[in-house]
């Protein structure tokens, strides 16, 4: 029997210079570099991301997290004037939301906060890790009221100002709800999409919505002990058909981000078959699992010790992708959320 691994935290390090950070989105969004690695030869090919169309074929699946990134960084008025930051999170019900406040030492329970002359919260409760349970009082629809509140939170590793708000965003985004973007999927314009569906690439809408904690770093030594982050997922009818067809007859199921291949893998059977449900997951991906039902990934470059990079390494293997990454710092790809994408087939 094979002895277990127990892998480190620093076993998925890689030196990254700070110039390899994109700070903002390659215009058009297909532009971005493609590093293509197949993992049967090894080898690497550099190309750019709408020659996409070149390794996807008739009968394969993309799947695609449709949630959308809402305006939800805030910044707050205390009663005795202070300013704290807001960022929502996760939403309970209509008007509750679980946010993190900086600095939290201003959120004590039953503190009202006002933010504009639209909307207001009060705190209810502080969680065990620290984030607060608020109630927000506004008049209207919410949505519209952050739209006019609230910024993109984007994260912390990006400086630069974000001038269009809607490339934080996919062009099939439709559900608000996140905190984050799937950013693998902000490479596809509409007419690449266009391209690879009149070649008989079909397409797969799940739902993750992605929480902050997609940035949180892994704290334990050992990555066993790291507790992940739970973040709402969903699988409709019509998406768990076309996966599940494309399974049983043997064709490929490619996912589009590590959030649709959390929503995949949360869900999937040992034939790699989902079903139409909806949760919350805090599945944990790293070697030496196999994946169930994900064939082949499209994602970015992802930070060091991250647990983004521990999932892509279910693929390949540890050895293999970190030098796949080493190749691309080499290489001058760029990386993280505005960067550049790599295709694992």
């Amino acid at each position: 029997m094979q002895e277990k691994v127990q892998y480190k935290k620093s076993d998925f390090y890689y030196d990254l210079p700070e110039e390899r950070i994109a700070q903002t989105p390659a215009e058009p969004r297909d532009s971005s570099r493609l590093l293509v690695y197949d993992r049967q030869s090894k080898q690497i090919e550099d190309k750019i991301f709408r020659d996409i169309a070149d390794y996807l074929q008739e009968g394969d699946v993309l799947v695609v997290n449709n949630t959308k990134v809402i305006p939800a960084r805030m910044y707050a008025l205390t009663e005795h004037g202070g300013v704290v930051e807001v960022l929502l999170l996760k939403r309970y019900d209509l008007n509750t939301w679980e946010v993190l406040m900086r600095p939290g030492k201003k959120g004590k329970i039953g503190v009202r906060m006002t933010i504009g002359d639209e909307l207001s919260f009060t705190v209810k409760d502080i969680t065990e890790t620290g984030e607060r349970i608020v109630e927000f009082a506004y008049e209207g629809a919410f949505e519209d009221v952050l739209s006019k509140v609230g910024t993109m939170p984007l994260p912390p590793y990006i400086k630069e100002k974000l001038q269009n708000q809607a490339r934080y965003n996919t062009v099939y985004s439709k559900v608000d709800g996140s905190a984050a973007a799937p950013t693998a999927g902000l490479h596809f314009t509409d007419e690449l999409l266009a391209k690879l569906k009149a070649k008989g690439v079909q397409m797969a809408e799940v739902l993750l919505h992605v929480g902050l904690g997609t940035f949180r770093p892994v704290s334990e030594d050992i990555i066993t002990d790291h507790k992940m982050h739970s973040e709402y997922y969903e699988i409709k009818a019509q998406a768990a058909e076309i996966i599940n067809a494309a399974k049983r007859e043997g064709r490929r199921v490619i996912a589009v981000g590590t959030t649709s291949v959390r929503t995949l893998e949360s869900v999937a059977d040992e034939n790699g078959l989902v079903r139409a449900c909806s949760g919350n997951t805090e599945i944990f991906l790293y070697p030496p699992y196999k994946m169930k039902c994900v064939d082949a990934l499209i994602t970015n470059f992802h930070l060091p010790e991250s647990t983004l990079i521990m999932l892509v390494a279910c693929l390949t293997g540890r050895e293999e992708i970190l030098s796949v990454y080493k190749y691309a710092v080499e290489n001058k790809y760029r990386f993280f959320s505005f960067g550049d994408a790599c295709l694992i087939l």
